[in-house]
């Protein structure tokens, strides 16, 4: 995690917390290795929100979930379902 925005509540009362995710990896292409980094949006609702809110920069985590169009239409959003510490 990279960014990690106030922890929120969904008018149901649900807890939310919107985070940024970066990733980096090395990966062969054509017997070549090549550097692959991204930082994508991310979302967790509940009881992940709220342990996530409470987590570090610092912390290397895996996560598992669901990829959606942002709800304004510009880019994906990653919806985190399920994550542990590595």
């Amino acid at each position: 995690m990279v960014q990690v925005h106030g922890l929120r509540y969904t008018p149901a009362g649900i807890p939310a917390l919107n985070i940024v995710l970066e990733h980096g990896s090395e990966v062969m292409e054509m017997d070549t290795p090549r550097q692959v980094k991204l930082q994508l949006r991310a979302v967790a609702f509940g009881a992940h929100a709220e342990t996530l809110a409470r987590s570090g920069l610092d912390s290397s985590y895996s996560f598992r979930g669901f990829l959606t169009n942002a709800r304004n239409g510009k880019g994906l959003l990653f919806h985190i379902q399920d994550f542990s510490k590595t």
